[in-house]
């Protein structure tokens, strides 16, 4: 007979018919075909009979609630503070109980509707069961015989190793939503710096949250990811512990799930680029075309003097946190991902993509769309040599279009001028060292020639000014390159109006 059976309608006078003398007489409850009621004929029996009523489980087994979540309120029999795992966490509690079975609860689980009069079936009661958080099979809920898990956890390391597991299949437990915290920075770092975690785990969420995010395992800390929930980590489910091991970005944590990034977030703002370039309406309407099928705004700068009000200007128009900046010489190949995202679990930065350069062959980020980070861009002051280089940044080996810029001698010739003074200022590099060998002595196409004589006028400018810094700079404004132009080659310009 079981205690937490209600037999207040069971026949205590019923006998097994004569032929049935010999057979053992078993019960079922709501949830088990032996709910702990037996008749047993001495000395022994030959077979066991289950066609009985039921016998309905109407009391549970003592409870043991774990608390994650700071504050939260006490719930079951004895209450005790999740520390590291359940493993550890487990074995403190119960070693203070004489139970023989219990539940084990936690304070992130939602028991509204939960059965607690639950039980093993007869040949499962040494077990230890497990009920799944949602879709989460490593869940929060487990049914405990008490002496058998203390004495084969005693020498585990992980609680995954209990040798005898079992996951209850038929029933979960929902899973209380974590809680949403809004940032307004370009990196979450800063906003998980700046919170007080009181939840095991908590969204961060620039724009817009996603609902039902995945449920994390909490069995123990290198089991519980951080997991970002769409494109560029826009909303991240970030664990407490996670916030002890960043210094600079998210993955300073060693737990890191992308396998649930894939909902699309807020598209990047395109912004075009152009200062009188040959060609630069072509590539303007080419881009428009994109725009008409994309769902990111776009806009356009055009003829602003100078580098750094030039995509300063660019930034203001901007409304997202950063911006694809598109010049004028740049034709985007067709197949460009304009759903491409930053990465804010790392700190802002800015992006480079490649661009083919079809005089000389080279594939790297010179003239190739950038995306900006609005914030970095306008707290630039161009101190710098290279306005996008002299802040954080990071390659993205794609290639976003063909750069065109020896439409005539004039944009050749500068082009090449200003990308070879950089280079050569940035010796010794291997890579840039052989970028620079090539823009010397390959030039295709009508204005080729061009093109390497910008890079050679560039070496000459170079070694002139013995590599002074605010000589290079100068390199920054149209008005000083047109004059350095005109003064080296007269007759540049004319052969452009030509």
């Amino acid at each position: 007979m079981d205690g937490t059976n209600d037999y207040s309608q069971f026949d205590w006078l019923w006998e097994p018919a004569p032929w049935q003398a010999n057979q053992a007489h078993v019960w079922p409850s709501q949830h088990q075909d032996n709910g702990g009621t037996w008749l047993i004929p001495q000395p022994g029996y030959e077979d066991v009979n289950r066609d009985h009523d039921q016998i309905y489980r109407a009391h549970s087994v003592p409870r043991l609630h774990i608390h994650h979540r700071v504050g939260s309120e006490p719930a079951g029999d004895v209450g005790t503070r999740y520390i590291s795992d359940y493993l550890g966490t487990l074995r403190r509690a119960l070693s203070k109980v004489d139970w023989q079975y219990c539940w084990v609860t936690a304070d992130v689980c939602d028991y509204t509707d939960f059965d607690f009069t639950w039980h093993p079936s007869e040949w499962q009661h040494d077990m230890l069961h497990v009920f799944a958080s949602d879709e989460q099979k490593f869940g929060d809920t487990f049914y405990v015989h008490v002496p058998t898990f203390m004495e084969r956890s005693k020498d585990l390391a992980l609680l995954e190793w209990f040798d005898t597991l079992h996951f209850v299949e038929d029933r979960t437990v929902p899973r209380l939503p974590a809680p949403i915290v809004y940032y307004d920075t370009d990196s979450v770092v800063p906003a998980i710096w700046a919170h007080d975690f009181t939840d095991p785990m908590v969204q961060f969420v620039r724009h817009d949250p996603v609902d039902h995010p995945p449920t994390v395992n909490l069995w123990r800390q290198q089991v519980k990811s951080a997991m970002p929930l769409r494109a560029g980590a826009e909303s991240v489910l970030v664990p407490r512990e996670a916030k002890n091991f960043i210094r600079t970005q998210l993955y300073d944590y060693p737990v890191i799930d992308k396998i649930h990034s894939k909902k699309s977030s807020q598209p990047l703002d395109i912004v075009f680029i152009s200062n009188g370039e040959h060609g630069a309406e072509h590539h303007w309407n080419l881009l428009c075309d994109h725009g008409s099928k994309i769902p990111n705004r776009l806009h356009r700068v055009d003829r602003v003097n100078g580098r750094v009000a030039c995509y300063q200007a660019a930034a203001r128009l901007s409304q997202t946190d950063w911006f694809f900046t598109v010049f004028a010489k740049l034709q985007v190949n067709d197949d460009f991902d304009w759903s491409w995202q930053p990465d804010r679990m790392q700190e802002a930065k800015h992006y480079i993509f490649h661009a083919l350069n079809p005089v000389n062959g080279l594939v790297y980020g010179h003239q190739a769309m950038i995306a900006y980070n609005r914030r970095l861009v306008l707290s630039n002051t161009g101190s710098g040599l290279d306005f996008t280089l002299d802040q954080p940044h990071e390659v993205v080996p794609v290639i976003s279009g063909t750069a065109y810029y020896d439409n005539d001698p004039w944009m050749a010739w500068r082009t090449a001028f200003r990308e070879v003074l950089k280079l050569r200022h940035s010796l010794p590099d291997v890579e840039n060292e052989y970028r620079l060998q090539e823009w010397l002595d390959k030039g295709e196409g009508v204005n080729g020639s061009w093109s390497m004589c910008g890079a050679r006028d560039a070496i000459q400018y170079y070694e002139q000014v013995s590599g002074n810094f605010d000589e290079l700079k100068k390199s920054y404004e149209w008005a000083w390159l047109a004059s350095y132009a005109m003064m080296l080659h007269p007759g540049l310009f004319t052969q452009c109006k030509n």
